[in-house]
């Protein structure tokens, strides 16, 4: 807002009423602050060292549990008053998460455990200082039985769709809450550029600014537009995992990465960095091990960088374990006290301690007492819960009642699952206009996914690794189901051939009457061949083969040869590979993990009702030993050579990244620059038309891409810059605008500093291109 002083230009009563407005409400949120702050110290003042280092210290439910021991607890799960008593009062523990029995459990139990809980902790010590309950509800409240399940983050990603991350968000912060929890480990904001990577389908894909951009709506849906966590439908939001934790050299998850410090920089921290600038109050550590250092341990990133150069000025908090890791499987500690006074001096805040709480809070008091880690350090730490503790409320309410929350689970909820959902799903392959599908046509349902619900949500869903889906999933509709409806039961035939091991590991599997399968498919008009995983998240999810499993692949290759139409169904956390009988699909739908309404979304698309307008957030490769970004170097796509060493570089994906077919046709023209010499801090103005030139509507997402075609350091061949998704009618014409700055297309040099080169810089939207200079 700009004032005129001095000048005759008329400031209307209502110019200054908004101008109140804004200065009242910037000032109540930094009076809100300064409060808290003061608060903070005064209770700091008052608190033993004992209770500083309780602060610090996180345990599962379990451990407070009733059961056998405090790995496991007896079903109905309830409060061990004593084991309570002896984590909270006695060693004054300060964070309580997960869930007991790696089970979901109805918003009304989790009422009851997380209200007993902040009793002891409230009602029965000295300071009153209440716990912080985290959990992972990261496509909806994981634990929580009825709960709103949406898409997981990759399928967010595929919908390009800013609106639809945020609104996610909103409603799991909203049932999170409605379940008593304030504290969500969630956005993943992982660069998932390795599609061998277990978690990958956690992230929202491989490019850097697609993850800012989804990562920066997320935190908005869940903290609030000025992250207010105090209102109880917000939670304090999580970032996850700082940093470079998604790209091991081997593909497996918890295992060694080499990442320059460039390249760091350059792709694995711009989404953590807006993130923090967007203001979220937490952020968890990577559980690897980056360049020979496990990051639990490293003070460069941890303080250097997150805490001094960031700013950051939230909690870090561990993941499971991960200090005891630096003496048991790291090595780089002699003992469990070496190891927790090596991660405090690094920065962690808090311990995800999970289960023995009394070795990490007993060393660290005594580590503190013999002046191996400084008491300000501890300060420092306990300040940062605090202040995350007061800006959730939680002093003056300690546990939101579900009674309070009415729409939970709601069919209003429901419908935002499905829509994002229906957007997500991406067409990748369509041969002579296969797809949609005729209602009245004679369909043959195939394949492991066919007929689970478990499948269609992935792991993180009412359990750790989603193998109880099917006893909370029992409403919705698996795929099968979906088709059913949609066409009638007497025109689908459901043999799956292949079936996944029950309570098998993800990837084993069975034949399921193959012969049989390929006998009915006689008698279809064409098949609809559901392919892709099982569930599975972190090391449990480790491969060593990319290509889609073997049976699966004799499934698809046999049913080919029948020579009925085959419409190949992926629903799988990661890309396998699937060239050794892709070429014989008639149609390729890649569903990625749609949640609990994927399989009616799905049926809607292969029948017609809804446009399909996905787009991938990954590169697809074609084979295992080719997994390259589209925004590779120059040498790893090069034509052949000339001369005795005639070599090539072959960049052959499958599908590339932001691919995804429509029912309709889209057609772009006429872009345009405003300017071809950009200067300075100047901005360019870029537009170009988009019609619908096909007979239904459809969406369409528009996404920009520059390249710095000549710079310092090998430049990438092209990076996305921007996107839009627009809906269109048949005939529609619209002009599409974007801005960007000399920012917008630095890099990080050799000295890893942000800089923006003089040169030469291409354009590219779809299939049209323009080039502009930047100069200093």
């Amino acid at each position: 807002m700009t004032f005129f002083i001095g000048m005759k230009k008329k400031i209307t009563a209502c110019t200054c009423k908004l101008l109140c407005i804004f200065l009242i409400g910037g000032l109540a949120n930094v009076n809100a602050q300064n409060k808290d702050d003061i608060r903070i110290d005064a209770l700091l003042r008052k608190m033993t060292l004992e209770e500083k280092v309780g602060q610090m210290a996180q345990i599962t439910l379990d451990v407070i549990g009733k059961g056998k021991n405090r790995f496991a607890s007896f079903e109905p799960f309830s409060l061990d008053t004593a084991a309570a008593r002896k984590a909270l009062v006695t060693y004054k523990v300060g964070s309580v998460l997960n869930t007991a029995n790696n089970r979901a459990r109805t918003t009304e139990a989790w009422f009851n455990i997380i209200n007993g809980i902040q009793n002891i902790a409230v009602k029965e010590t000295r300071l009153a200082i209440p716990v912080i309950y985290g959990v992972d509800a990261v496509h909806g409240v994981t634990y929580t039985a009825g709960a709103t399940m949406f898409p997981q983050q990759i399928a967010q990603a595929a919908t390009f769709n800013r609106s639809f991350v945020q609104k996610a968000a909103a409603i799991t912060a909203y049932e999170t809450r409605a379940s008593g929890i304030p504290w969500n480990f969630s956005p993943i904001l992982d660069l998932g550029a390795d599609p061998r990577f277990p978690r990958q389908w956690e992230s929202f894909g491989e490019d850097p600014y697609l993850v800012t951009e989804l990562g920066k709506e997320m935190i908005k849906g869940y903290e609030g537009d000025k992250n207010a966590t105090s209102n109880p439908e917000k939670v304090a939001s999580c970032l996850k995992h700082f940093l470079g934790y998604q790209t091991p050299l081997s593909g497996k998850d918890r295992t060694p990465a080499y990442i320059s410090d460039q390249a760091l920089r350059e792709y694995h921290l711009p989404s953590f960095k807006a993130a923090i600038d967007a203001g979220a109050h937490t952020i968890m550590v990577n559980s690897g091990i980056v360049n020979g250092i496990p990051v639990h341990s490293n003070k460069k990133i941890l303080t250097d960088l997150l805490k001094n150069e960031l700013g950051f000025k939230g909690l870090v908090v561990t993941d499971w374990g991960d200090i005891e890791n630096l003496y048991h499987r790291d090595h780089i500690a002699k003992d469990d006290k070496d190891a927790i006074m090596i991660a405090v001096n690094a920065g962690i805040d808090m311990s995800m301690v999970a289960y023995n709480y009394e070795v990490f809070c007993s060393n660290l008091v005594a580590l503190v007492k013999e002046g191996k880690v400084k008491e300000e350090r501890i300060n420092d730490a306990v300040r940062r819960i605090l202040r995350v503790k007061y800006a959730l409320n939680l002093f003056e309410k300690p546990v939101t009642n579900f009674k309070d929350y009415p729409k939970f689970g709601s069919k209003e909820f429901e419908k935002v699952s499905y829509d994002i959902a229906a957007e997500s799903i991406t067409l990748l392959k369509n041969n002579n206009s296969i797809l949609p599908l005729k209602k009245e046509m004679k369909i043959l349902v195939a394949g492991p996914n066919a007929n689970s619900m478990r499948t269609l949500n992935g792991a993180w869903t009412y359990s750790w690794q989603g193998e109880k889906v099917e006893e909370f999933a029992t409403a919705y509709s698996t795929i099968v189901k979906a088709v059913e409806d949609k066409i009638g039961k007497a025109n689908v035939i459901y043999k799956p051939g292949v079936s996944y091991k029950t309570n098998g590991k993800y990837y084993e599997e069975i034949e399921a009457d193959m012969n049989g399968t390929i006998e009915a498919a006689k008698n279809a008009d064409a098949i609809i061949l559901c392919l892709g995983e099982n569930t599975y998240t972190e090391t449990p999810g480790n491969l060593n083969d990319l290509y889609l499993s073997d049976l699966q692949t004799e499934l698809a290759q046999k049913l080919a040869a029948t020579g009925k139409p085959v419409i190949l169904v992926l629903n799988e956390g990661r890309p396998r590979c699937i060239s050794k009988f892709e070429d014989k699909m008639q149609a390729v739908v890649q569903a990625y993990l749609p949640g609990n309404f994927g399989g009616v979304a799905l049926a809607d698309i292969l029948f017609g009702d809804v446009n399909p307008s996905g787009k991938l957030p990954y590169t697809y490769p074609r084979y295992p030993n080719a997994i390259i970004t589209y925004y590779h170097k120059p040498s790893e796509e090069r034509t052949k050579a000339e001369g005795v060493y005639d070599y090539d570089a072959d960049y052959n994906p499958q599908y590339k990244f932001g691919e995804g077919l429509s029912y309709t046709t889209f057609q772009y023209s006429n872009l345009k620059l405003s300017t071809h010499q950009l200067k300075g801090k100047e901005s360019l103005l870029i537009t170009i038309d988009v019609a619908n030139t096909g007979h239904r509507e459809g969406k369409e997402v528009i996404q920009l891409y520059t390249s710095d075609l000549v710079a310092s350091i090998t430049p990438d061949v092209k990076r996305l810059r921007g996107f839009q998704k627009i809906s269109l009618e048949p005939g529609e014409k619209r002009t599409i605008s974007f801005s960007i700055t000399a920012d917008d297309v630095a890099f990080i040099n050799a000295e890893n500093k942000k800089v923006t080169e003089p040169g030469t810089f291409k354009i590219q939207i779809k299939d049209l291109t323009d080039t502009f200079t930047f100069d200093n």
